[in-house]
């Protein structure tokens, strides 16, 4: 059985979609500072200083300006300055803006998260909100934030993807992404404890479903070859060791087939990644957070992106941390940072092209009319 699931020979065509060439124009980037006493201005600041990046967007950051003049100062880059905007309708297209969201005195505490830090970051977020469903920006890139900060002040709040996905009214799933790996996971931020209670038919299914979909429009992957992993050490061992594979696990597998993706699996988590199975395919999607986290981030970490499908907006995040112990040294790195940028820019553009060509043809020829 199990090398009837590792007997994999797909077709070495491509499977990447070309799209009619069209006119690419600049998309408007929403950038949230993140927790104030974190690395997220800092990599702001070093990712906009690049002059090239306003030749593919018009970024746009929500804080306010003496949190910029603070961090600016903190990590020697005094010579880099923002456009200030007033509202998001003074922003312009050739500059690195700045909308201010807030002029509070708050105090900054380098390194130190803390309630005030959460708060005004939760502002930061609020605002892009409110301007993405205004249509004034195209996407939306998250700047890492402390979840225990503003979970101390907002009831239930479990990081952006849930808080994003609430406001916005969309099922959503969390997608890490890098050059050489795609991972999703069927639940997110739950203690281990919860999640086989949290395992259902319905949920795998859902899951598949919105990774196949994002696959095809956010990525352009014509037919998407999925990996699913078990749930249970060895993926249950024929039932020996759990029953999760054969009873909702592999029956939402076998819905999946005729849905426009090749899906296969359970895989045992440790040999797939152990025998570099994860290249053979486009997503592995997992059952819990660790399960492809942690090979995600020992294959790609630095470099991934943090992409969440399904929203409404295009939203994507660096696949790491505030590092409290980086804050005001200087020493932070914005690759990660950047390629969540590049991300964003280039699934806005997919998005862009995807609905295009599956438009409904008569509505397409009516629009030529």
């Amino acid at each position: 059985m199990q090398k009837d699931l590792y007997d994999i020979n797909f077709s070495a065509s491509s499977n990447t979609a070309v799209y009619e060439e069209t006119v690419l124009e600049k998309p408007v980037i929403g950038i949230t500072c993140g927790d104030l006493n974190g690395i997220g201005m800092e990599v702001i600041i070093s990712m906009l200083e690049d002059t090239r990046i306003a030749e593919l967007c018009t970024p746009v950051v929500f804080a306010s300006s003496k949190l910029a003049s603070y961090h600016r100062n903190a990590i020697d880059k005094r010579d880099f300055q923002f456009n200030l905007c007033d509202t998001i309708e003074d922003i312009r297209e050739d500059k690195n803006n700045l909308v201010l969201s807030w002029d509070d005195n708050v105090e900054i505490t380098l390194g130190v998260p803390t309630d005030v830090s959460g708060a005004y970051a939760l502002k930061s977020i609020d605002a892009a909100i409110e301007a993405a469903k205004g249509g004034k920006i195209h996407a939306l890139l998250t700047a890492p934030i402390n979840k225990h900060n503003i979970a101390a002040n907002v009831e239930g709040f479990s990081g952006h993807t849930g808080y994003l996905a609430q406001h916005f009214g969309n099922d959503v799933l969390m997608i890490l992404s890098s050059d050489q790996l795609k991972v999703a996971t069927v639940t997110g931020h739950v203690p281990i404890s919860k999640v086989a209670e949290e395992l259902t038919e319905i949920s795998i299914s859902s899951a598949i479903e919105r990774l196949t979909s994002s696959l095809k429009r956010d990525f352009k992957i014509v037919k998407p070859r999925i990996a699913v992993l078990g749930l249970n050490p060895h993926a249950g061992e024929m039932g020996t060791i759990g029953t999760e594979e054969r009873e909702i696990i592999r029956p939402a597998i076998e819905k999946a087939q005729n849905n426009g993706a090749i899906v296969k699996g359970p895989f045992p988590a440790d040999g797939f990644f152990g025998q570099g199975f994860e290249s053979k395919f486009d997503a592995v999607l997992g059952m819990y957070h660790d399960q492809v986290l942690v090979p995600f981030k020992s294959l790609a970490m630095g470099s991934g992106t943090n992409f969440t499908a399904g929203l409404d907006i295009v939203r994507t995040s660096p696949d790491h941390g505030t590092a409290m112990h980086l804050a005001g040294k200087g020493k932070a790195d914005a690759t990660s940072m950047r390629n969540a940028l590049y991300t964003a820019i280039d699934v806005h553009h997919a998005r862009q092209a995807y609905d295009e060509m599956t438009k409904d043809p008569l509505k397409k020829q009516k629009e030529k009319s």
